[in-house]
């Protein structure tokens, strides 16, 4: 959503500014990351001149490590948003996809170009040519996350943040 988008871009901006600030967790609420974009939203008219893809650049470019807690689910976007993330925490039971390709679509926010950089080219096309999710353990043996925990994921993310 666009007040989800700005938060993120607002955060980044003051944490990056900050010379207190060493280093950024992103977390979603709830027990979630982010399933992604609501695709209803895509033929509304733009309100704002803020999209994902600019966004996750601004994640990736940040001067200090930025770690994802994933917790949940990160699909689409919200995959999207962790593969822009310098390091990825993962909870045993998260799961993590690129599903647009079932509606029809293809990931939108650059998540094409950084999958295979990370995973391998083999290992993406599956992902985000079927569209099927994937547990953290797998995501681990793969290269997707750097760690995966039973709890606390938010704790360890801040811990790896501490230690790079």
């Amino acid at each position: 959503s666009l007040p989800v988008l700005q938060a993120l871009e607002d955060g980044l901006k003051r944490a990056d500014a900050d010379p207190s600030v060493k280093a950024v967790m992103i977390c979603g609420e709830n027990g979630k990351f982010s399933a992604g974009a609501d695709i209803r939203g895509f033929s509304s008219p733009k309100t704002r001149g803020i999209a994902l893809g600019p966004i996750i650049s601004l994640i990736e470019s940040c001067e200090k490590p930025v770690v994802a807690a994933i917790e949940g689910v990160a699909l689409g976007g919200g995959l999207e948003v962790a593969l822009g993330c310098h390091y990825r925490v993962a909870h045993v039971k998260a799961q993590m996809g690129l599903p647009e390709v079932t509606v029809g679509l293809l990931p939108g926010a650059e998540g094409t170009q950084r999958l295979p950089r990370l995973i391998g080219l083999p290992a993406a096309l599956d992902i985000i040519t079927t569209g099927r999710h994937i547990l953290a353990t797998e995501a681990l043996k793969l290269g997707l996350v750097d760690e995966v925990v039973e709890e606390k994921t938010v704790e360890a993310a801040i811990r790896l943040a501490n230690k790079v």
